[in-house]
C-alpha cells in the first residue's frame, strides 16, 4: 500500500516523462532508445563506432596523472589522454582489419625483455633473470595487493600499445620500399642543373585597390576546399582587466613603515630594538613580518642588489642601509660581518651515504650513526696520510662521478654546492681535511686549492613586499563592478571603455578545452562561462583573477565544422588576390618570344643559371620551386608563358639542361628514400586518423554540452 500511495503522489511525474519520452518518438523514432538508455551521457567520444566511456577515460586520466606525478595540468593531461585513446582505438581497429591479435603471450614477452625488470634483483636467480620469479611476484600481488596490481597492469596496458602501434608500424613499413629506378630518378632530379632566361611579372605591380574581391568570392574558395577550413567549435571574448596594483602612495607608505624598524622603538613603555642594534636577527624577522627569510651564506659584490652594492662594499660592519626598492620589495640591509674569501675552491670528497638520505648512486645501506663512523675513522687514515685520499675515494665514496677522479671535484664556485660544503670548502684553508654532513651524507673533504681572494659580507636583509593597500584594492574593485553595471544598464561595451579611458583585448579562437586565456593567463573559468548554453554573443560577467579582476563580453561563437567566411578572410584573401592578378598579368602580357613578353610587361628578361631542385632560387625573385620544377620538365629552345609562381607570373626558355654524372648504381639514393617512406609512420597514422570518423564529445567530461 506505501508504495501505491508514493506511485498515486507521482503519477504528474511520471505522466510528464512519458508523455516527453513519446514526443520525441514522434519527432525521431531512434531517440525512444536514446530517451531511457544513459550510454550516449556516459560516452566522451566515438573512433570509428567503437564508443570511448567517460569510465574508461576517468580510468586512463587517473593513470596518466599518476605516472607523471601530477606535473602536468588537468586538461594538458585530459588532451593527451584523449588523443592516446584514439590512437589505441585506430591502431587496434587497423590490426583486427589485417587479422592480427596482440595476446598475453606478447606482453608478457615483452615484460621479460624490459631491461628494468632484467636488472631487478626481486625477479633474479643466482644474478640470472627468472621469469618463474617475475610469474610468481605477479601472482601475489593479484591476490594481495589491488593498488600494485593495478599499476602493473596499467604498465602492462601501456606495453601492449606500444606493441600494436610497432606491430602496425611495421607491417605498413614493409610495403614502404623503393626500387633502383626511383633512386636514379631521384639522383636526376637533385642533380640536374638548368639554365634558362625568364621574364618576370611580379603581383606587386599591380595595386591591391586594383582587384574587387567580395564575401562571396572568399566563401566560394572555401566551399571549394572545404578540408583545409575545417575548425573545432570556439569562442572570441573581449574583455577589460583590472589589475590590483600598488599606488606611488602605497609605495611611500611601505617605505615609510620599513624605515621605522631601523631604530630602536618604544611600545607602552617597552623598547623594541630597531635592525641597527638587533643581534637575534631571526627573532627580529619573525616580530616585523619580514618578507624575505634570513639568509646567512656571504655575498660577493655582484651578489648584492646593484642599487646599493657599492655603498654596501664601502660600509662597516654594523651599518646599516635602506629602506632601498629592490624588485617588488622594499628592504633594509644591515652588514653582520666582513671577511675574506676566495670566489673559487678546488677541492676533493668521499661521501658515505645513510639510510634516509637523497640518493646519489647505489642505494645506501648503513644507518646515519654507523656512516658518521666511517667517516671519522677514513678521516683519521687520511689525516695521516693524505695520499690515501684518493684510493679511497675510487674504492669507497658512492659518488662515482668525482669517484672515478680520486675524489676531485674540479674549481667551483661559492653558490655552486649544497650549505654545509660550501661553508666549509670556503671558510677553511687549504690543505684542510674534515667532516662534513650534508642531505646527501657524511663528505670527507679535502680543500686542494682556493683562488681569487676578495672582500665579501654577510648581511641581514629584511623585507617587505610591495602590495596593494585595501583601500586601492577596494578601489580596482568598484572601478570593475562600476564596468559591469554600465552593461547591466545596456550600455555597449566597447563605448563603456571609451567613455572610461579604458584598454581592451580581445582573445580569439577559445577551444572548450583550453586553460588560458591570452593577456589573463590560467583562467578555466572564463573559458568554461563562455561556452555555457545560456551564454549568448553580447553576453558578460565578472570575474575574479589572480591579482584583480575581468571583465569579460562574448563577441562570437563559432561552430565546429567550416570556417566562418568573416574569420577565413585574413588568411583566404592573399590567395585570391593573387590569384586574380595573375590573371590580370596574364591577360595583359602577349608575344611568342621573351623579348615581347617581357615588353609587354613592362619588365626585362633575366638570366637563371644552373638552378636545380636542391635550391630552388631564382637571382632577384627568390624561392620559386614551382618555376624551377617547370623547368626541368620543359622542352629546351621552347617559350613557356603564363606559369604562375609564388611571386608572380613567368614565362621562361630552358637553354640548356646539365645532367650529373652517371652513377655506377643509385643503390644509396634508392635506401634514402625507402628510409624516409619507412620513418614517416607518424604521417601514416595522421592519414589513417584523417580518414576515420572520430566523434569528439570530450569536453562533455567537463561540463561543456
Amino acid at each position: 500500500m506505501a508504495i501505491l500511495s508514493k506511485i498515486r503522489e507521482r503519477s504528474m511525474f511520471l505522466i510528464l516523462v512519458i508523455g516527453l519520452a513519446l514526443f520525441a518518438f514522434v519527432l525521431d523514432p531512434s531517440t525512444i532508445s536514446d530517451f531511457f538508455n544513459a550510454s550516449k551521457v556516459n560516452e566522451v567520444g566515438e573512433v570509428n563506432g567503437e564508443a570511448i566511456s567517460r569510465q574508461e577515460f576517468a580510468e586512463a586520466l587517473d593513470a596518466y596523472k599518476a605516472q607523471t606525478g601530477n606535473r602536468v595540468s588537468e586538461m594538458q593531461a585530459a588532451k593527451t589522454v584523449w588523443n592516446n585513446l584514439i590512437r589505441q582505438k585506430i591502431y587496434q581497429i587497423q590490426l583486427e582489419e589485417a587479422g592480427i591479435t596482440v595476446g598475453d603471450e606478447d606482453i608478457m614477452n615483452a615484460l621479460y625483455e624490459a631491461p628494468s625488470l632484467q636488472n631487478d634483483p626481486r625477479f633474479q636467480t643466482s644474478g640470472i633473470f627468472d621469469k618463474n620469479k617475475l610469474k610468481e611476484f605477479l601472482a601475489t600481488i593479484k591476490e594481495e595487493n589491488g593498488q600494485q596490481w593495478k599499476a602493473w597492469q596499467n604498465y602492462m596496458t601501456s606495453l601492449k600499445n606500444n606493441i600494436e602501434k610497432t606491430t602496425y608500424d611495421n607491417l605498413v613499413a614493409a610495403g614502404l620500399g623503393a626500387s633502383l629506378k626511383e633512386g636514379e630518378a631521384q639522383y636526376l632530379n637533385e642533380n640536374t642543373k638548368v639554365s634558362a632566361k625568364f621574364a618576370y611579372v611580379p603581383y606587386t605591380s599591380i595595386a591591391d585597390s586594383l582587384v574587387v574581391l567580395k564575401n562571396s568570392d572568399v566563401k566560394n574558395y572555401i566551399n571549394n576546399h572545404q578540408q583545409d577550413f575545417q575548425v573545432e567549435e570556439s569562442r572570441d571574448i573581449n574583455f577589460v582587466k583590472f589589475d590590483i596594483k600598488p599606488t606611488e602612495s602605497d609605495e611611500a607608505a611601505i617605505k615609510a613603515e620599513v624605515a621605522k624598524l631601523i631604530e630602536d622603538s618604544e611600545n607602552r613603555g617597552v623598547v623594541i630594538k630597531g635592525l641597527k642594534n638587533a643581534t637575534d636577527y631571526n627573532e627580529f624577522f619573525n616580530e616585523n613580518d619580514s618578507d624575505l627569510t634570513l639568509d646567512d651564506a656571504y655575498k660577493f659584490k655582484v651578489q648584492v642588489p646593484q642599487v646599493i652594492a657599492e655603498e654596501i662594499f664601502n660600509g662597516k660592519e654594523g651599518e646599516v642601509f635602506g629602506p632601498y626598492k629592490d624588485a617588488d620589495h622594499f628592504k633594509l640591509s644591515k652588514i653582520t660581518k666582513v671577511v675574506q674569501l676566495p670566489d673559487s675552491v678546488r677541492a676533493s670528497h668521499i661521501l658515505i651515504p645513510f639510510v634516509g638520505a637523497q640518493p646519489s648512486g647505489a642505494a645506501p645501506t648503513k644507518t646515519e650513526e654507523e656512516a658518521k663512523k666511517t667517516a671519522d675513522s677514513l678521516l683519521t687514515i687520511v689525516k695521516a696520510n693524505v695520499s690515501k685520499f684518493a684510493d679511497l675515494a675510487k674504492e669507497i665514496s658512492s659518488d662515482k662521478g668525482s669517484a672515478e677522479k680520486g675524489g676531485d671535484l674540479d674549481w667551483f664556485a661559492y653558490n655552486r654546492m649544497v650549505p654545509a660544503f660550501r661553508d666549509y670548502s670556503f671558510e677553511n684553508k687549504k690543505g684542510d681535511i674534515g667532516v662534513v654532513k650534508s642531505p646527501f651524507g657524511f663528505h670527507i673533504i679535502q680543500i686542494v686549492d682556493q683562488k681569487n681572494f676578495q672582500p665579501v659580507v654577510k648581511l641581514a636583509t629584511y623585507g617587505r613586499k610591495i602590495v596593494a593597500s585595501e583601500a586601492t584594492e577596494n578601489d580596482v574593485f568598484q572601478n570593475a563592478e562600476t564596468f559591469a553595471l554600465e552593461l547591466a544598464n545596456g550600455k555597449n561595451f566597447d563605448e563603456v571603455v571609451k567613455e572610461k579611458n579604458l584598454t581592451s583585448l580581445p582573445a580569439v579562437g577559445l577551444k572548450s578545452l583550453d586553460e588560458t586565456v591570452p593577456g589573463v593567463g590560467n583562467e578555466r573559468e572564463i573559458i568554461s562561462w563562455s561556452f555555457d548554453n545560456d551564454v549568448e554573443e553580447g553576453s558578460y560577467k565578472r570575474f575574479d583573477i589572480e591579482g584583480g579582476y575581468v571583465v569579460a563580453v562574448l563577441t562570437g561563437q563559432t561552430k565546429k565544422g567550416l570556417m566562418p567566411v568573416e574569420k577565413a578572410v585574413s588568411r583566404v584573401r592573399p590567395i585570391l588576390m593573387n590569384e586574380r592578378k595573375a590573371e590580370m598579368i596574364e591577360a595583359k602580357i602577349s608575344g611568342n618570344t621573351l623579348a615581347e613578353i617581357a615588353k609587354s610587361g613592362n619588365v626585362t628578361v633575366r638570366n637563371a643559371a644552373d638552378v636545380n631542385l636542391k635550391s630552388p632560387t631564382l637571382s632577384g625573385v627568390g624561392y620559386e620551386p614551382k618555376i624551377v620544377g617547370a623547368m626541368l620538365n620543359a622542352k629546351e629552345k621552347t617559350v613557356i608563358k603564363n606559369v604562375v609562381g609564388d611571386k608572380g607570373v613567368f614565362a621562361f626558355e630552358v637553354e640548356s639542361k646539365e645532367k650529373p654524372t652517371a652513377l655506377p648504381n643509385y643503390d644509396s639514393y634508392r635506401k634514402r628514400l625507402a628510409n624516409e617512406r619507412k620513418n614517416k609512420t607518424f604521417q601514416m597514422y595522421e592519414a589513417v586518423k584523417k580518414a576515420s570518423n572520430i566523434e569528439d564529445n570530450m569536453s562533455s567530461f567537463y561540463g561543456i554540452q
